[in-house]
């Protein structure tokens, strides 16, 4: 026999899914403070700058 199931429960079971989904998303995006996110971009950047300088490029002659 099928299993009964509340319809307005599960509704309020999946809003509370998606709303602590996009808590976690917000958690990624703001957790950090402002100093500390340019400090990680800013880390980034300089080791794709590093990459891209130590690069060898066919027909260099190295």
């Amino acid at each position: 026999m099928a299993e009964l199931v509340n319809l307005r429960t599960a509704r309020k079971r999946a809003t509370r899914r998606k709303d602590e989904q996009d808590a976690n998303a917000s958690r990624l995006a703001y957790g950090q403070p402002k100093h500390i996110r340019k400090l990680h971009a800013a880390d980034q950047e300089k080791a794709d700058r590093t990459l891209d300088l130590h690069r060898i490029e066919p027909g260099d002659g190295r």
